[in-house]
């Protein structure tokens, strides 16, 4: 279908729409497509199961959930998903997808900076989140908030899936060349299986260097932007040296050192670092859009933002140590609109920055 590997951007999405590739039901909005991705929606129902399951060949997602439901709840009216608690949800999308396209679903932005794990789930799936060619059938998000119980309802959009032809990751050697002609990263480029990124614990001003999510919280709605108090879910996080110390099943908020810019004709996912580098990881993967902290889509390189676990020792984070990279990938075709320009975007030119369902300040 496409002329050359790649990311396929959001022209190409409404091809696929136009040609059955992708369809929503009802259908699909305008508003779902972004750069070089689609929101997928929540549908009616949700069911609560007993664990997290993979579908395994030759099985559905329905005969899994006749095994492991728990209860059912109707989301038209809103419904809350409990801490701690695992739920599968069926999506608006199916996907009929042609050869020669995959797909990989993430997290959205804002998904991730509330702490909610979700992944997408397909009937024969032996991965989460990844999606082969020729696949034919239905979408269900799996979700499990893991430190604030939520409150959902029908449509709302918590995680998104890209697609692409053939191989489209950048080389080693590829980066460093981009680099060279369209610095990526403000500083220093650590090349390594991608672009590495590390955590900022000096801030320029002041000593606020995260944020970690409280135990014992009310419930998000999250339909509801810039209304609840961050102190209310969140206690600061304050370095006067240089360095916290991450508290074992703890989730934080950070922000890496480094000012980084996604080109038009490039997208990013953010990946874990090393499993040996300490006993945390960035916990959640995601996807960042073509104009990403570019210039001319209204940015001057923007921070990533860490949602940051801490496993099973306390362990030493420092100013300026390595945690993750982006692993950039070649669009097929340059997208018709950037991230931050001409679309409505939360995060262009971010700092240390929460979900945008919270007040700061």
């Amino acid at each position: 279908m496409m002329a050359q590997s790649g990311v396929l951007p959001a022209q190409a999405l409404r091809r696929l729409i136009a040609d059955g590739a992708i369809v929503g039901n009802p259908a699909i909005i305008d508003a779902q497509i972004q750069p070089a991705s689609l929101d997928l929606r929540l549908g009616t129902v949700a069911y609560r199961v007993r664990a997290s399951f993979l579908t395994g060949h030759g099985r559905t997602v329905a005969e899994r959930l006749r095994e492991f439901e728990m209860h059912r709840m109707d989301l038209t009216q809103g419904a809350v998903l409990e801490k701690g608690c695992v739920y599968v949800i069926p999506l608006m999308e199916h996907l009929a997808l042609p050869a020669g396209i995959t797909a990989v679903a993430n997290a959205k932005s804002s998904t991730g900076r509330l702490d909610l794990l979700t992944r997408c789930v397909t009937d024969g799936g032996t991965e989460f989140d990844r999606i082969p060619e020729g696949y034919r059938g239905p979408l269900y998000a799996e979700v499990c908030p893991k430190s604030f119980s939520v409150l959902v309802r029908v449509g709302q959009r918590l995680n998104q899936i890209r697609f692409r032809t053939g191989q489209s990751v950048l080389t080693d050697a590829a980066l460093t060349e981009l680099h060279r002609t369209e610095p990526l990263v403000s500083g220093t480029a650590v090349i390594s299986e991608g672009l590495g990124f590390s955590v900022d614990l000096r801030p320029k001003s002041g000593d606020l260097v995260g944020y970690r999510a409280k135990p014992h919280t009310g419930v998000i709605d999250l339909d509801k932007i810039a209304h609840y108090p961050a102190q209310d879910f969140w206690e600061e996080i304050h370095s006067r040296d240089g360095r916290i110390i991450l508290d074992p099943g703890a989730f934080y908020i950070l922000v890496s050192r480094e000012a980084v810019t996604i080109p038009p004709d490039y997208a990013a996912e953010m990946a874990p670092f090393l499993a040996m580098v300490g006993e945390f990881r960035v916990h959640y993967a995601g996807f960042f859009d073509p104009g990403f902290g570019y210039a001319s889509a209204g940015g001057a390189g923007s921070r990533g933002v860490l949602e940051v676990r801490c496993h099973e020792a306390p362990f030493v984070l420092e100013d300026g140590q390595v945690v993750g990279r982006l692993v950039y990938e070649r669009m097929a075709e340059r997208p018709e609109t950037l991230y931050g320009r001409e679309i409505a975007s939360n995060y262009q030119g971010q700092g240390l920055k929460l979900a945008k369902q919270f007040i700061t300040g």
